[in-house]
């Protein structure tokens, strides 16, 4: 079965998974003919969707108690600002993400994205990135590690993003502010403006009920920002604030 077959592949998986109890990554490489990395991946991308458990050699059906509370970890409205996000992205683009609950729910759909180069300055991401079918190219940040953001920043991390350049960089936020841009709890900023700076494209990824929070901290003003991808909660009013400011504003749709 080829990498285009990736899906049915690992439906089959679960079907298997179901229909036996458990499964072993040796007897699904014979049963596919593919080899035990290629395996591995997918009981590794089934179980970041809460659909397995990994153990030892193979993997074991999730049990309900964990499905659902891997279902509440990330929202329907993240679940489809993710989505929206992906469809931007050509195969073969230069992009960073940053660190983040919805920037990390982009990646299991970033699979389907053939030669990506990819930056970020998260170690979840990073360990994500590695399990997905079609692995980009990654490239790390380093510097000193923040364990409020769970993140790589500092002057290191700056002069490594200066030494590149990017189509595409995607951003979360705390909060947002109408009047002045994207807003954070983290006293370190200059790591998330250097990324803006090195980015053709800025696209900041938020669910919309952080609208109007109190958070003193700008992180990067409406002048930095390209577009804005919220949910369809996001008022009419506060969508035409927001394109006022020249950001071109998106609202996707839970389901779609």
């Amino acid at each position: 079965m080829s990498k285009r077959n990736t899906p049915q592949r690992r439906h089959s998986i679960i079907s298997l998974l179901n229909e036996s109890g458990e499964v072993s990554v040796d007897e699904l490489a014979k049963r596919f003919e593919t080899s035990e990395v290629t395996i591995r991946k997918d009981l590794n991308a089934l179980e970041s969707h809460g659909l397995l458990l990994r153990r030892y050699g193979g993997a074991v059906p999730l049990p309900q108690e964990l499905i659902a509370e891997q279902e509440s970890k990330v929202s329907v409205f993240k679940q489809a600002i993710a989505r929206e996000a992906v469809r931007r992205i050509r195969e073969h683009a230069r992009i960073i993400i940053d660190s983040g609950s919805t920037t990390a729910a982009m990646i299991p759909q970033l699979g389907m994205k053939a030669g990506l180069v990819v930056m970020t300055n998260s170690l979840n991401v990073a360990t994500a990135l590695r399990e997905i079918e079609h692995e980009p190219v990654l490239l790390m940040t380093g510097g000193t590690w923040d364990p409020h953001s769970e993140s790589f920043q500092g002057q290191v991390a700056e002069q490594v993003l200066r030494s590149y350049d990017f189509d595409q960089l995607f951003i979360g936020a705390d909060g947002l502010d109408i009047a002045r841009g994207t807003t954070t709890f983290n006293e370190l900023l200059g790591l998330s403006r250097v990324m803006a700076e090195v980015s053709r494209e800025v696209i900041v990824l938020i669910e919309s009920d952080k609208l109007g929070r109190k958070i003193p901290n700008l992180e990067l003003p409406w002048s930095s920002i390209h577009t804005l991808i919220t949910d369809e909660r996001l008022d009419p009013v506060s969508r035409a604030q927001i394109a006022a400011c020249g950001v071109e504003v998106i609202c996707a749709a839970a389901g779609n």
